[in-house]
């Protein structure tokens, strides 16, 4: 586990509608982010993969990691929100590395949007 990570985790119920209810999405082919502005001093994420996308739990954990991955290396740049991640649909393992980079480049997407005036 990453040093300091339970800390950016969002958690309960009402964290992840509060999110889902105000937060604007930005799509990709995988990945849907949603993004709201913190509701604390630092943002948290959360992850939602459903099973009917990866049945498996082996891939839904590996997702998650590489997923969360994305988000250590995407610090300091979105502290200032609270975000979730939607796997929109099934996936195959051949695609997590899209998943990944996808997810880099929504983060990359957020964080460029967030330092223009």
């Amino acid at each position: 586990m990453l040093r300091g990570s339970r800390r950016y985790r969002l958690t309960g119920t009402g964290a992840f509608e509060a999110v889902f209810r105000a937060g604007r999405r930005r799509e990709g082919q995988f990945l849907q982010l949603i993004s709201t502005v913190a509701a604390r001093e630092f943002g948290r994420t959360g992850i939602v993969l459903g099973r009917k996308a990866l049945p498996l739990s082996v891939d839904r954990n590996r997702v998650r990691r590489l997923l969360r991955v994305r988000l250590q290396e995407a610090r300091p740049a979105i502290e200032r929100y609270d975000l979730v991640f939607r796997l929109k649909k099934r996936a195959a393992r051949a695609e997590f590395a899209l998943i990944a980079a996808e997810a880099g480049r929504l983060l990359a997407g957020l964080a460029a949007n967030d330092e223009s005036p």
